[in-house]
């Protein structure tokens, strides 16, 4: 929904930069959608730099947190969102992150997170993506509809299998870099490049006003 995924790049790469070290697109695509513990080793280990994890944590959440407030919406996810709420059809957010970021992402867009009836996190399951555990846990959160009259978004590898781990229908947003470097990615539903792309009537949705605009 926010471009925060760009924004971590950019700060990785700045971090890394520090160290005579570059942050490839590779390493990129490979820790969109991983447990934070789980990106910050690879990137350790990768590139051999001379940080814990807990320091390596504390300064990207440091620096990300000034630029989070300059964050702007992914296009079309407003129009979305609004379109959903005004049918009454329940939403939720599944993050691979813990509450305390997420309410830092989420604190620059508050009327959008508002509209959401539910935001399950890292730490309410024990299991993260591509477990299926936050899936579940957000579908109990909204009422318990069957899994697969679900529909997720997500913009990982490991979220779309998550939903598939979860037997839920599931569309593919990716940034265009990471979808050029995996080309042969087929287990989602569809793929999109932007939420103004989606088509609401293709998954049993009602279809958008015709005076709704992009956005």
């Amino acid at each position: 929904m926010q471009n925060t995924e760009q924004i971590n790049y950019e700060t990785t790469s700045e971090m890394l930069a520090k160290f005579g070290k570059t942050y490839s697109l590779d390493q990129w695509s490979r820790t969109i959608g991983l447990y934070r513990d789980e990106s910050a080793a690879l990137l350790i280990n990768e590139t051999g730099i001379n940080m814990t994890l807990d320091e390596f944590h504390k300064e990207r959440n440091e620096i990300n947190a000034k630029k989070y407030a300059f964050t702007k919406l992914m296009p079309g996810v407003m129009r979305l969102v609004k379109h959903l709420k005004k049918h009454r059809i329940p939403i939720a957010i599944a993050s691979n992150s813990f509450r305390k970021s997420v309410n830092v992402k989420t604190s620059v867009d508050r009327e959008l997170f508002n509209m959401f009836d539910n935001v399950t996190c890292a730490d309410d399951v024990k299991n993260l993506k591509p477990a299926p555990d936050l899936f579940l846990a957000a579908r109990e959160a909204i009422g318990n509809p069957p899994t697969n009259q679900c529909l997720v978004f997500e913009d990982s590898i490991n979220g779309i299998k998550a939903a598939k781990n979860a037997n839920m229908k599931v569309i593919w947003v990716p940034n265009p870099i990471v979808a050029e470097l995996y080309p042969d990615i087929n287990i989602a539903d569809e793929i999109i490049f932007s939420l103004n792309d989606f088509d609401p009537t293709k998954y049993g949705l009602p279809p958008f006003d015709e005076e709704s605009s992009s956005a």
